[in-house]
């Protein structure tokens, strides 16, 4: 027989609005455009959140969040979009050399991001990286003013890129001082979107999948930010393998959506629970019992009081997902052109960006 955790309905936790933000700029060119597919594609995201777009077709740098579009001048857009059509045109001609010194033709890719992070401590990151037909090809150092090349090609730009100092101590100014001041302007600006919190609506089931064997599924929704842990735990300790993650997804109407699900062998007894972890909100469901939380938040002096209103609620703890400089390979991208995803999606070797 299963056994439940007991209900534990308030928890105490100091008050914080500290969190991680981001700021990355990508770029896409593409060796074959046609059919709905534009030749050079530039988006920028805050977070999750797309903020600017400029493409091959437009030829133009438009706002994509209405704080950017309300709170920047017209002459900002147009001089961004002079810069961005030069970008366009140095990608045709990177593209092309990188074909030759790969001997590739047809349909072939060339990616950059660029980007900082001002970390819930108040310290800061930067990235600068590039990939080719969905493999990182050369990726900054800011730290050593140098390049890492990937393989052979890459070398060969390296050395040439290293030879200017000048440039490789731009670079370092620009992810170190002028991209956090970026960030910082544009959080203040979509401040009521892109700092508010919105907890998780988390509920537990389960069903006989097979005879003597359950899953049991932990789903959690209408969150935002979306950055979230969520897990299951036999016995106090949590369950590496035999589980199954869902991505972190949009709902559609600003929040975010996600689940895990674990099988197990209903009659040995074990206490299984759900581990939910946003926002300085920590939540434990009990496995075996169809439950859902409701979340009652009010303020104390200093602290906050949460009242968890659900039948077998558990004890809560945050946890941080690793950080460091993730791999170009890391991020996923949604494209404004559906052709676009269709053809790359045809392509092994295309990158997939994971947010």
């Amino acid at each position: 027989m299963m056994l439940l955790l007991p209900l534990i309905i308030v928890l105490m936790m100091k008050l914080s609005d500290a969190r991680t933000h981001s700021l990355r700029y990508f770029r896409l060119g593409v060796s074959e455009p046609g059919y709905g597919i534009p030749e050079f594609i530039s988006a920028g995201y805050v977070d999750s959140h797309p903020i600017t777009m400029y493409n091959s077709v437009s030829q133009l740098k438009e706002p994509r969040a209405p704080w950017m579009a309300e709170n920047l001048e017209p002459d900002h857009w147009e001089r961004y979009t002079q810069l961005l059509r030069g970008w366009q045109q140095a990608f045709k001609v990177e593209l092309k050399q990188l074909q030759h010194h790969y001997n590739h033709s047809g349909f072939n890719t060339y990616q950059r991001m660029i980007g900082c992070e001002l970390l819930d401590d108040g310290s800061t990151t930067g990235f600068l990286q590039y990939a080719y037909d969905g493999q990182d090809f050369i990726i900054f150092n800011k730290d050593t003013l140098s390049w890492i090349a990937m393989d052979n090609v890459a070398n060969i730009i390296r050395r040439a890129w290293e030879a200017n100092r000048h440039e490789l101590q731009y670079q370092k100014n620009w992810l170190e001082e002028e991209c956090i001041a970026w960030l910082k302007r544009f959080l203040e600006y979509g401040k009521d979107t892109l700092q508010r919190t919105e907890p998780p609506k988390v509920r537990v089931n389960y069903k006989e999948t097979f005879p003597g064997i359950t899953t049991l599924y932990c789903r959690a929704h209408g969150f935002y930010p979306p950055e979230i842990s969520i897990n299951w735990m036999k016995n106090g300790e949590e369950i590496v393998q035999d589980t199954n993650y869902g991505g972190i997804l949009p709902s559609g109407d600003g929040t975010y959506q996600t689940w895990v699900s674990v099988e197990l062998d209903s009659q040995n007894g074990d206490i299984y629970s759900c581990h939910v972890e946003h926002g300085g909100v920590h939540m434990v469901l009990p496995g075996f019992q169809d439950s859902e939380t409701m979340l009652l938040v009010m303020k104390a002096v200093g602290f906050i009081v949460l009242a968890i209103a659900l039948a077998g609620v558990g004890i809560l703890a945050w946890r941080r997902k690793p950080r460091g400089l993730a791999a170009l390979s890391d991020f996923t991208f949604t494209f404004p052109f559906p052709a676009l995803e269709r053809e790359m999606a045809t392509h092994s070797s295309v990158l997939a960006w994971k947010s």
